[in-house]
C-alpha cells in the first residue's frame, strides 16, 4: 500500500494520525495541492476527484476520501479500535464523527476558503460569510465543551476517529482561520490537552 497525501492539508492529516494510532507504516508520496499537482491527468486517473489522501492498494486500485481510508484499515487492522468493536458502538462513533465533520470541520474549512488570502484570486471569496462561519465554529466550541463534561473522549471511554476529526478541525482552524479556544471551556480545554500531545498528534 501507499497513501498520497499532502502534510499542509487537513484531511491527510486525519490519516496520518490513524494510521499512527494503529502503529502503521505506509510509505507515503507528497502530492503539492499549491501547485495543482492533485489536478495533473496522472492523478486524477488515481482519483478523479482531485482530493487528498489517496491509498492505493496492493492490486494498484486506489481509495479516496479520508475516512473511507480509515474504516478500510480499521477492517484490516481492527486492534486498536478506533471505529467502534460492536454495532451500537460505531454507530455511536459514528454519530459523533459526523457532528464533528458537519459541525466543526466544515465550518473552519469555509471560514479559511472565504477569508484567507491564500484563496485570493483561485475562487469567489464571501469575507462576510466566512466571518460568519468562524463565529458557528466559536460557539459549536461551547457546545462541544457541554457534551464532554468530565468524559476524557469524546464518543467512547478511548480514544477514537471521532477525537482525531476533531483534533484536526480544531488545529486547523487555529492555523488558518483565526480559530482561538476560549479557556473557560475547561472541559474542552482538558481533553484539548490531552489528545493534541499524544505521539499521534505530531504526524
Amino acid at each position: 500500500m501507499k497513501i498520497y497525501d499532502f502534510a499542509m492539508a487537513p484531511n491527510p492529516r486525519r490519516l496520518r494520525i490513524f494510521v499512527a494510532e494503529k502503529g502503521l507504516k505506509i510509505p507515503s508520496e507528497q502530492v503539492d495541492l499549491m501547485t495543482g499537482r492533485n489536478r495533473t491527468p496522472e492523478f486524477l486517473a488515481k482519483n478523479p476527484a482531485g482530493g487528498l489522501p489517496v491509498l492505493e492498494l496492493d492490486d494498484g486500485s486506489y481509495l479516496a476520501e479520508s475516512v473511507a481510508i480509515c474504516r478500510y484499515l480499521e477492517a484490516l487492522y481492527p486492534e486498536p479500535n478506533l471505529m467502534g468493536r460492536e454495532l451500537r458502538e460505531q454507530a455511536v462513533i459514528e454519530m459523533w464523527q459526523r457532528r464533528i465533520e458537519l459541525g466543526l470541520f466544515g465550518l473552519v474549512s469555509r471560514a479559511f476558503q472565504n477569508t484567507n488570502p491564500l484563496f485570493a484570486g483561485r475562487i469567489a471569496q464571501f469575507k462576510d460569510y466566512g466571518a460568519a462561519q468562524l463565529a458557528a465554529a466559536h460557539q459549536q466550541l461551547q457546545w462541544l465543551d457541554g457534551q464532554l463534561g468530565d468524559r476524557p473522549f469524546i464518543a467512547a471511554d478511548r480514544f477514537t476517529i471521532a477525537d482525531i476529526t476533531a483534533l484536526v478541525a480544531i488545529e486547523f482552524g487555529m492555523q488558518v482561520a483565526g480559530l482561538k479556544l476560549d479557556p473557560a471551556l475547561a472541559n474542552l480545554g482538558r481533553w484539548y490537552q490531552a489528545v493534541s500531545t499524544r505521539p499521534s498528534a505530531k504526524a
